[in-house]
């Protein structure tokens, strides 16, 4: 895997919005989200598609995503949150021209993810699934989302240990609009392990592998094409499986088990070790419902499955390093995800 420079005091981070701008609703909390970078120590260069308005144009985002990526003077790009349709964009970036650079930190979560597992896959970039940087400020407190920054400065050898959160949100009074909003983690988090179809349940398992993942909507079409090819990049590493991991942001029950099935008939789940998927935030977190998804879709598969992760729009997210050989371990006492920068 290739590693971004560990950021430092100086560090230049471009803000991008190669999926969706800000509207003038959120700029105060987008101030905020970059007040916060700037206290850690890092420049901020803010892309022009950040506060855009107008049509979405695919051509001049990816344009501006190539000039961040292509920039040797910039460490970091990160987009303020995610959107629809960054897809799109995929066949625009110059892909030759990123192959010969030094890769760079990208984080988020959402459509974010789409760009990032593609230059995981084709690049063997090293790329970070976490909180969006619209919901980082300095006011927020829970272990994992104060903890997001802290994985731009790991370098090679280094360990990123992260436990289950305590608690995550369902509801929240404050809008994202709100510059001061903090998450309400008010709901206890209980990370599930899927029983088999036999019904056989366990509490604990234990499992490795290099984790690739992020948003089912979109992942579901990306997927072993030229774009994504689990398939080839997991052949690099053919000593160690993968770690797929998935969240829900819009799919429908039937939409979640129609977008498994396909990526199960493509073979996606052929090199993976276990799976794991964030709390649903299509179904309002429906355990009964959730599980019986995942059994429908997935159940014959003979590896573990694990739901209600610390993963995507239910907050709070854990921060996975895309590409890290990882271990996985559930039991009664608690969840740990461990990743070996190696």
């Amino acid at each position: 895997m290739n590693y971004p420079k560990p950021l430092k005091a100086g560090s230049r981070i471009a803000i991008c919005a190669f999926s969706s701008s800000v509207p003038q609703a959120c700029y105060a909390r987008l101030d905020n989200a970059v007040a916060f970078l700037q206290e850690q120590g890092f420049e901020v260069i803010e892309g022009p598609s950040v506060r855009h308005v107008g049509e979405w144009d695919a051509q001049a985002r990816a344009n501006e995503l190539n000039t961040f990526l292509l920039d040797e003077s910039i460490s970091a790009v990160l987009p303020p949150w995610g959107g629809d349709l960054a897809m799109a964009i995929l066949p625009l970036l110059d892909w030759q021209a990123l192959q010969a650079t030094s890769p760079k930190w990208v984080l988020g979560f959402s459509d974010v993810s789409t760009i990032m597992t593609a230059l995981t896959t084709r690049l063997n970039w090293v790329t970070v699934h976490a909180t969006n940087l619209m919901q980082l400020t300095s006011l927020q407190t829970d272990p994992l989302t104060r903890a997001t920054l802290d994985v731009l400065s790991l370098q090679v050898g280094d360990k990123w240990v992260q436990s289950a959160s305590s608690h995550f949100e369902t509801t929240n009074a404050c809008p994202i609009s709100d510059p001061n909003m903090v998450f309400n983690l008010t709901e206890i988090t209980q990370w599930r392990l899927l029983p088999s179809q036999q019904g056989i349940v366990r509490d604990k398992v234990a499992f490795a592998g290099r984790l690739v993942g992020g948003c089912l909507d979109t992942h579901q079409h990306i997927l072993n094409t030229e774009f994504a090819d689990i398939e080839q990049f997991s052949q690099q590493y053919h000593e160690q499986p993968l770690i797929l991991y998935f969240e829900n942001g819009e799919l429908s029950d039937h939409g979640y088990i129609r977008a498994l099935l396909g990526l199960k008939y493509k073979g996606v789940f052929k090199h993976v070790s276990g799976v794991l998927f964030g709390r649903n935030a299509a179904n309002k977190y429906k355990v009964s419902a959730n599980e019986e998804i995942l059994l429908k879709a997935l159940g014959s598969l003979n590896i573990p499955i694990v739901f209600d992760v610390d993963i995507g729009h239910i907050p709070p997210n854990m921060t996975l390093l895309n590409g890290v050989y990882s271990e996985v371990d559930i039991s009664p006492v608690g969840a740990t995800v461990v990743q070996y920068l190696q």
